[in-house]
């Protein structure tokens, strides 16, 4: 099952992109592990979208517990929802 994260973040730019490499590296291994469905920081700053595929709210929020994001206090609140995609365009998808 789909569980969607709404994330909010620390308002310190230059520590959201010191970690981003090891955020982006966590949430590529996710990928590869089938349990990343998406995920993309919102254009306003405020934090980021992020979809997983887990078994449970409890597995989805233990990926994003394991996030280096979390570890370096990135992360300041979310709500994890279970999340049904029902239509999707492909045309509109990022490259």
């Amino acid at each position: 099952m789909k569980y969607a994260a709404v994330i909010e973040y620390i308002q310190d730019a230059d520590k959201v992109n010191a970690v981003r490499p090891t955020h982006r590296a966590y949430l590529t291994s996710l990928i590869e592990k089938d349990q990343l469905f998406g995920s993309g920081p919102f254009d306003d700053g405020y934090g980021a979208l992020i979809i997983y595929e887990a078994d449970s709210p409890e597995a989805a929020e233990a990926l994003l517990k394991a996030d280096p994001f979390h570890a370096a206090g990135v992360f300041v609140r979310w709500t994890i929802r279970p999340w049904k995609m029902v239509f999707s365009n492909p045309r509109l998808m990022p490259a």
